[in-house]
């Protein structure tokens, strides 16, 4: 357990044993839970504007690492998708002569029609005319049938390339670097014009618009805590009094912790304590690290 650990148990124990004069139950430090913020992309950072204590909305770009390189991987792509659909047969085209040859028929198949009305063909003639429509109708529907297989096969070879633009753009999408979280910027890892990769630090930020004290109870009030209890939350201000907030107790560990041997004296036996942790509405004066003591 490390020192600041020991000295706020210490405080918790203190206050314990004060009996009616105790100012307060249990003591801790804020917290609050930090995102630290990586480069989903490699190569070089060209803009990167935040600043250590900056504030930034969730969704805010921030900065981009340079994606050239990928931007004409893509218009490669796009350029093989053309060619290969270029490829594409014209079916109406391709079918022009054929459907004159049937719109051809079709006529003479009327007029035969009309001049065996008038005993003027024979019967063989318009049985005749009709097989030539039969035939021509056919070739249509067997070239059609051809010429869309092909098209078909075609237009699928270009998938592939599709799904390649398609990784290809998150990666694009991935090279600009868009604050996920609204919060405060704490720490800044990297700069412009520096080289980075997939998963090396960029900044680090917290929301502290709601700040966490984290502070240890011993068995006795740890019965009398219960999820969303309403808490006072004490914090030395300047003139050494107190500022006083509501907090409200949002964890509760179910694990209790034995009380370091450094702060015992031989007489006492092993304590043992529990973490909670209280969220505190943070009016801009709560820091992280600061101390603070809750009364229940």
């Amino acid at each position: 357990m490390d020192n600041a650990k020991i000295l706020i148990v210490a405080a918790v124990l203190s206050a314990s044993c004060t009996g009616n004069q105790q100012a307060y139950d249990a003591s801790g430090t804020f917290e609050a839970v930090e995102t630290i913020i990586s480069a989903e992309a490699t190569g070089t950072i060209r803009a990167l504007d935040v600043e250590e204590g900056q504030l930034l909305t969730a969704g805010q770009a921030v900065g981009y690492i340079d994606s050239m390189q990928l931007y004409l991987k893509k218009r490669q792509l796009e350029a093989q998708i053309n060619a290969v659909l270029s490829k594409k047969p014209n079916i109406a085209v391709q079918l022009a002569a054929l459907q004159e040859q049937l719109d051809q028929a079709i006529r003479e198949q009327q007029r035969i029609a009309n001049m065996v009305k008038a005993d003027a063909a024979t019967p063989k003639q318009q049985d005749d005319a009709n097989a030539q429509v039969a035939v021509i109708k056919k070739q249509i529907a067997a070239q059609q049938s051809n010429l869309g297989i092909s098209s078909s096969s075609i237009t699928q070879e270009t998938s592939p390339l599709a799904v390649q633009i398609a990784q290809v753009e998150d990666q694009l999408a991935k090279s600009r670097i868009v604050n996920p979280i609204a919060g405060t910027v704490l720490v800044k890892y990297a700069e412009a014009n520096e080289s980075t990769a997939t998963g090396k630090p960029l900044y680090k930020i917290a929301d502290l618009s709601t700040v966490t004290l984290r502070a240890y109870v011993t068995g006795p009030q740890f019965s009398q805590l219960q999820l969303n209890q309403q808490v006072t939350v004490l914090v030395d201000d300047a003139d050494g009094n107190y500022r006083e907030y509501p907090g409200t107790v949002a964890w509760i560990s179910d694990k209790a912790e034995f009380t370091p041997k450094t702060i015992q004296t031989k007489d006492e036996r092993e304590n043992l304590v529990y973490a909670v942790k209280i969220n505190v509405k943070n009016d801009g004066l709560l820091k992280i690290g600061m101390y603070g003591e809750v009364r229940f």
